[in-house]
C-alpha cells in the first residue's frame, strides 16, 4: 500500500497517548514502517509497557512520561525525539472526556481543554517550526471527534475542546500551503472506537458496534496516504451516508435558521427522522418546534 511520504524509515514518529487505544495502534503501525518511534503519555507506566510491546515486534521506541497539558512536558519530549532522528511524523492524539456536562466544574473543563485543545497547540507550536524549515516530508496528526462537529448533548467540555481543535487544525493545513504539500495536516475523526474510554463505561470487550483501534488506524494511513485531510471513520453503526447526512444536518442549522442542535430539538425530532431516512430533505418541522 502506498503511504504517506513523511513515515520513512529511520525517521522519528511522535505519538501522545500512545499508551494504549488509536495511539498505540498508531505507534505500532510507525513503527512497522521502520520509523523510530516516541510513545508518550502521561501514563509513564503504560508508555514503558507500550514501548517494550513494540519492540518485542521488531520496532525501535522510546517511552517518554508527559502531560501535554504543560509546554515544559513537550519541549523536554521534543529533545529526546530530537536524539531519535528527524522528526516528520506528529501525531496529537492524547485525550480524555470531561463529564458533568455544562455546568461541570472549573477543574473539569481546565482539565479537558488542557488536553484536548493546548495538547495538540503546545504539539504544533513546538514541532511544527522545525518541519516547515526542514526539507523533508512531514505530517501532523490531530486526532479529533464527531463530537467536536454535531455537538450531542452532555460532555460538553469535551464537545468544545474538540470542536476549537478542529479549528485549529483546519487553521494549520492553511499555514501549511505554503510548504507547498510537503509538510501536511490531517484531522482524524474515529467513529466508535473500543478504546479505554469504552473500558472505562463498563464494556469488558468490544461491543459488536464498535471498531477496533486498528481498524482506525487502517483507515488514518489510507486517509494520509491519499492527502486526505478530514479522515472521517465510520464504525459498525455508522456509515459514511449517515456520517454525511448528520454533519449536513449540523450544518443547516445555520442556513437554515433551525435553532441550535436542532437534531435534538423536540420540535425536529420527525423532520431529523425523515431527512436520515431519506424521505425530506427540507429539515422543516411540523409545527412551530416553539409554540407546538
Amino acid at each position: 500500500m502506498d503511504q504517506h511520504p513523511a513515515i520513512a524509515p529511520g525517521h522519528v514518529a511522535v505519538v501522545t497517548g500512545a499508551a494504549s487505544g488509536i495511539g498505540l495502534a498508531a505507534a505500532r503501525r510507525f513503527a512497522s514502517a521502520g520509523m523510530r518511534v516516541v510513545v508518550a503519555d502521561i501514563d509513564s507506566d503504560g508508555a514503558e509497557r507500550a514501548a517494550a510491546a513494540i519492540r518485542e515486534e521488531g520496532g525501535t521506541a522510546l517511552a517518554v512520561s508527559a502531560d501535554v497539558a504543560l509546554r515544559a512536558d513537550i519541549e523536554r519530549m521534543k529533545m529526546e525525539a530530537d536524539r531519535a532522528g528527524p522528526v516528520t511524523v506528529l501525531m496529537n492524539n492524547a485525550g480524555r472526556e470531561g463529564g458533568g456536562a455544562l455546568f461541570a466544574g472549573e477543574e473539569v473543563w481546565q482539565r479537558t481543554i488542557g488536553t484536548n485543545l493546548w495538547g495538540a497547540i503546545h504539539g504544533i507550536q513546538v514541532f511544527v517550526p522545525g518541519m516547515i524549515a526542514g526539507s523533508r516530508p512531514a505530517a501532523i496528526v490531530n486526532t479529533g471527534s464527531k463530537q467536536g462537529i454535531t455537538l450531542p448533548p452532555g460532555d460538553t467540555a469535551y464537545n468544545v475542546s474538540k470542536a476549537a481543535l478542529k479549528a485549529l487544525t483546519e487553521s494549520l493545513a492553511h499555514e501549511l500551503l505554503d510548504t507547498g504539500g510537503r509538510v501536511t495536516a490531517h484531522l482524524l475523526i474515529p467513529g466508535f472506537t473500543y478504546t479505554g474510554f469504552t473500558r472505562a463505561r463498563g464494556a469488558t470487550e468490544k461491543p459488536p458496534g464498535a471498531w477496533t483501534p486498528e481498524q482506525v488506524v487502517d483507515a488514518l494511513a489510507e486517509g494520509m496516504a491519499r492527502g486526505d485531510f478530514y479522515i472521517l471513520c465510520p464504525d459498525n453503526e455508522a456509515t459514511p451516508e449517515m456520517d454525511a447526512r448528520r454533519i449536513r444536518w449540523a450544518a443547516e442549522d445555520i442556513i437554515l435558521n433551525r435553532p441550535a442542535l436542532s437534531r435534538w430539538h423536540p420540535g425536529y425530532r420527525d423532520a431529523f427522522k425523515a431527512f436520515m431516512d431519506g424521505t425530506d430533505r427540507a429539515g422543516k418541522p411540523e409545527t412551530d418546534p416553539d409554540t407546538g
